[in-house]
């Protein structure tokens, strides 16, 4: 099958381009809004001594006598805010409304601070690292108390996580270190070239047994250090992707212009999460439709 893209111009300057969001990433009259519920978590075993605040989305759909799906965003607020650039919250009202997503629960986490420290982020520390800490953190103290309130699917198949910069590197170490919890992945310009030690992906991947997950990764022409020999963030996601082309994954690049913005992967996120959540194992009958605010790739002819 082929899916006809229509026309768009790209812009000769690279460095100040702002995308349009399109209507999924906006409230709609006739979608009904989700409840938010925001809780506290001051009392980390893995990350002792840090507060963070966390959100549960629950969309109006969602049935306790029909466990949900899972999607856990990094960096909550940012994600969650419905004046920023990703309006998570928002983007799963209207796609769980369509029936585009299952009913889907999304859990937004902030990194933790520690509330008396001259240095109060832990951001890095959680994100960047190349260990499964995050990933246990989420699944033996966030995820659990999610559980508590909401009825969550057992299938891994049915769990994302998501994050941008630091957080989309995180997303993805979590579902690489964890692909028995987490399988779909979506990594907005991934601070791959900033993890301690370097970054592993591009020599790790090829080498293991290819792993049950789908990946989304959007990269930026202009992101930070994009024409210097050192860690280059735009050459660190083009090695990861091209290293999962390599190994076989399902996985999807799309290639923007603009700087290190969280404008466009929020504008990305409705078709993100589609072609996440898409009901095909091959590629084509999959392909998100066509959208004039996304560049998505022609599909392959059958």
């Amino acid at each position: 099958m082929t899916i006809e893209v229509p026309y768009q111009p790209i812009p000769v300057g690279q460095t100040d381009v702002h995308y349009a969001h399109g209507p999924d990433s906006a409230p709609q009259p006739d979608v009904p809004v989700g409840e938010t519920i925001e809780f506290d978590w001051n009392d980390s075993a893995i990350y002792p001594d840090t507060s963070r605040k966390f959100w549960v989305h629950v969309p109006a759909r969602y049935d306790p006598a029909e466990p949900a799906s899972l999607m856990v965003f990094q960096d909550g607020w940012w994600y969650l805010d419905p004046a920023g650039e990703v309006r998570g919250a928002t983007v799963l009202d209207n796609l769980v409304h369509r029936g585009d997503l299952p009913v889907t629960i999304g859990v937004f986490v902030d990194p933790g601070v520690f509330p008396d420290a001259e240095e109060p982020k832990n951001r890095n520390t959680e994100y960047d690292a190349y260990d499964d800490a995050y990933a246990g953190f989420l699944l033996n103290e966030i995820i659990p108390e999610v559980r508590k309130h909401y009825s969550i699917a057992e299938d891994p198949d049915r769990w994302g996580i998501c994050g941008g910069s630091s957080g989309g590197n995180c997303a993805f170490t979590a579902a690489w270190l964890r692909p028995d919890k987490f399988r779909r992945v979506i990594g907005y310009l991934s601070s791959f070239a900033q993890m301690p030690g370097g970054n592993p992906y591009p020599e790790v991947i090829p080498r293991v047994p290819r792993k049950p997950l789908r990946i989304f990764l959007q990269a930026g022409h202009r992101d930070l250090r994009w024409n210097e020999p050192e860690a280059n963030w735009l050459a660190a996601n083009l090695r990861v992707a091209a290293a999962l082309a390599e190994a076989g994954y399902d996985f999807r690049l799309v290639l923007g212009d603009g700087g290190h913005s969280p404008n466009h992967g929020g504008v990305l996120l409705p078709d993100a999460l589609r072609w996440l959540w898409r009901s095909d194992v091959g590629d084509s009958p999959g392909c998100c439709p066509s959208s004039p605010y996304s560049r998505i790739e022609r599909c392959p002819e059958q």
